[in-house]
């Protein structure tokens, strides 16, 4: 009885072994199969970073949106900041464009059309740190786009952004046809006919409705009722959004009289307050509104003023922390625009370019944002213009990171760190 005990365990014990000998080599053989699949196949793509060059790394800085990078593009669990990183200077480097190739450009931002005679700001090219960021590829974008509406929203920033993007386009589109509308200050748009898109900009400030009253003047701040502009927004596939610089105007540049919130007129209210209010509606309207499956909705971050004539005759960015200097917009206002965006969660990517800009003191028009006469002396008499920014120049850098999220296709969030 005994004897037959042990000869049975003896045969479970030795099916059991070679039971587990087979499943190993069957799990070997499934992994080599995946992998031969995956070369054979050309319908399997294998994305390396490593065609694109190492450079030496210049002037550092620090922003809160991580962008996740999709497993197929790095396996590595780490996080890739695209905004956290370096400036690198390169002699022999050439812009995206040429601005003469994009005659609807304005003056504002024309400075090598108005006399500016050095180039060197226009030869730093934005490295972040631990990843690499793909080159924006105009013919890339445009295939993305083929079919699809792109709006940006907001101030003359963010129509800084949009003459950066649609000269970017279109000075890579000869001879396909394009159409483009720039005499209006409140909607411009470029229209690709081959592809079948358009990039379209809607002046809207704050977001929120202005209204005008004709008979005494009245300007009154709409803070729950969205730009009548609002409705064209609809529809579009890729969204871009800011405000922030007009909601800091104070004294004779501050916009409005009173602030109108839940049908009653409030002549003071802490600007914080307004802005906060101001923030939800828009954000409310996102979530009401847009479909984020299938529109793509991005907020671009406070673009830095180098103010109090700063930014005259400078040439090279600043090569101190750049959270050393002074901003001119208020930190509090800052908090609330960053934390409307974490209030909601994946539906919205934070293009955090600050901390970037900040260094560039050199890429400002400051003089040259307006036409120099023959043997006229460039002095102070000019208001250098410290907060908009020269193209070819930084928006190309700001829109290579809009590329650079398309192509990562992730969600954006900010961080508490």
């Amino acid at each position: 009885m005994d004897t037959t005990i042990i000869e049975r365990w003896k045969l479970c014990t030795f099916v059991s072994f070679t039971g587990c000998i087979i499943l190993i080599l069957c799990l070997n053989k499934s992994h080599s199969s995946t992998k031969l699949l995956a070369l054979q196949n050309p319908a399997i793509s294998i994305t390396s970073f490593n065609r694109f060059p190492t450079q030496t790394l210049e002037f550092s800085a620090a922003s809160k949106l991580i962008v996740y990078r999709p497993e197929s593009v790095n396996s590595s669990e780490d996080g890739c900041n695209i905004f956290h990183g370096r400036w690198v200077y390169n002699p022999k480097a050439r812009p995206l464009y040429e601005g003469h190739q994009c005659p609807f450009l304005s003056d504002q931002v024309s400075c090598r059309r108005n006399g500016r005679s050095d180039s060197d700001y226009e030869k730093w090219s934005w490295r972040a740190d631990g990843c690499e960021i793909p080159s924006f590829n105009a013919t890339d974008m445009m295939e993305r786009l083929r079919g699809k509406r792109v709006i940006i929203v907001g101030d003359s920033l963010n129509r800084n952004q949009w003459e950066s993007l649609a000269c970017l386009l279109y000075s890579s589109l000869h001879p396909s046809p394009a159409c483009i509308e720039t005499r209006s200050s409140v909607y411009k748009v470029f229209r690709a006919k081959d592809y079948n898109f358009s990039v379209e900009f809607y002046w809207s400030p704050f977001l929120v409705q202005l209204d005008v009253d004709k008979k005494n003047g009245t300007r009154v701040l709409r803070l729950d009722k969205l730009s009548g502009s609002a409705q064209r927004w609809q529809g579009a596939d890729i969204m871009v959004f800011n405000t922030g610089h007009w909601w800091a105007h104070q004294g004779k540049l501050r916009a409005w009289d009173l602030f109108q919130y839940e049908g009653k007129l409030v002549e003071e209210m802490k600007i914080e307050s307004a802005l906060d209010i101001g923030m939800k509606t828009w954000a409310s309207w996102v979530r009401r509104k847009v479909d984020t499956n299938k529109t793509r909705v991005f907020f671009r971050s406070i673009s830095p003023s180098h103010t109090q004539k700063e930014c005259y005759n400078e040439s090279k960015p600043l090569s101190e922390e750049p959270f050393a200097v002074v901003s001119s917009f208020p930190r509090s206002l800052s908090e609330i625009i960053e934390g409307t965006i974490k209030e909601m969660e994946n539906s919205v990517t934070y293009l955090n370019i600050t901390s970037l800009s900040r260094y560039r003191i050199d890429a400002h028009p400051s003089v040259y944002a307006r036409k120099q006469g023959q043997g006229q002396r460039l002095s102070r008499e000019f208001h250098p213009d410290c907060s908009h920014w020269c193209l070819p120049g930084l928006p190309d850098t700001w829109n290579s990171l809009l590329y650079a999220s398309l192509v990562f296709d992730t969600s954006g969030q900010v961080s508490d760190s």
